[in-house]
Order: C-alpha cells, then sequence, then structure tokens
C-alpha cells in the first residue's frame, strides 16, 4: 500500500479513485505518564513519554486507514491528511486522525 501527503504519486498515474478513507484513534495518556511529563515540562527538554504516546496513536491510525483502503480495493491512498486533538477532562487522551483519497494506481 503506497501512503502519500500528495495528490499525485510520480511514474504511477491514477487508474481509478475509489473515496475519501478516514481513521480515528483515541489514546489515554495515563498519571504517570503526566507525572513524568510534568517534571520534565519543569525542568526542560522533550518528553520521550508524549512522544511514543503520539507515535502509537499515528500508526495505530496509519493502520486503520490502510486497512479501510484496502477493504475497498486501493493499493494507494494519495493526499494524507493528519490532524491531532486533545479531548477529554484536562486534555488527557490524544485523538489522531487521518483522512486520504483511496486509488488505484
Amino acid at each position: 500500500m503506497i501512503l502519500t501527503t500528495t495528490n499525485t504519486i510520480e511514474g504511477r498515474p491514477v487508474q481509478q479513485y475509489l473515496g475519501v478513507v478516514t481513521a480515528e484513534t483515541i489514546i489515554g495518556a495515563n498519571v504517570i505518564k503526566d507525572i513524568f511529563a510534568g517534571l520534565r515540562d519543569f525542568f526542560g527538554g522533550r518528553s520521550g513519554t508524549y512522544e511514543r504516546v503520539l507515535q502509537e496513536a499515528r500508526e495505530t491510525a496509519l493502520r486503520e486507514l490502510m486497512s479501510k483502503a484496502n477493504s475497498v480495493g486501493a493499493n494507494a491512498v494519495v493526499g494524507v491528511d493528519f490532524d491531532f486533538e486533545t479531548i477529554g477532562a484536562n486534555g488527557s487522551m490524544l485523538m489522531v486522525i487521518v483522512s486520504g483519497t483511496a486509488v488505484r494506481v
């Protein structure tokens, strides 16, 4: 499965547009992660804990997007776009939405 943020794939013309596909994932950041991230904020530096949570959510959403594209007969998704939001009490959960156009190339 080819995934690209561009609207075309060089050397691979789109043969058929199969429609928009989307996938969402919501992942919670637990209290322990919040404590360590708070310490990191206080002392400075990157929060590896939250970076791993974000990476896990993004990868989960991409796997779901590929699965949905595959189910409609696509072998590629063009125009892939990500949206990230925090939801829940005090922004305790991260929502990742990914969308694109399923195509056959």
